[in-house]
């Protein structure tokens, strides 16, 4: 998986969202909200190729979290990313 290009994670008034840059995202028009440990894991990604099991162990690496839970939000996360079209496999 990657982010797709244009997609940037800002934060604003306190809250980490996702905002699509450029003409190339001009039809986009959700605004993905972001809490800690996903805008922990997108700033980790950030330009680079990553799995479902790079994200579950940045997850394991930065929280006190067994290891099933960790893969568990992982999938969650990712699968969110692709739905709402942030991310590309």
């Amino acid at each position: 998986m990657r982010i797709k290009e244009g997609f940037k994670m800002r934060t604003i008034v306190g809250e980490h969202v996702v905002v699509a840059e450029g003409l190339k995202n001009i039809n986009f028009n959700k605004l993905i909200s972001l809490n800690a440990s996903a805008a922990y894991l997108w700033e980790s990604v950030a330009g680079k190729e990553f799995s479902v099991d790079d994200l579950k162990d940045l997850l394991l690496e930065k929280y006190e979290v067994e290891a099933d839970v960790a893969a568990a939000d992982a999938a969650k996360v990712a699968r969110a990313w692709l739905d709402a079209g942030i991310v590309e496999e």
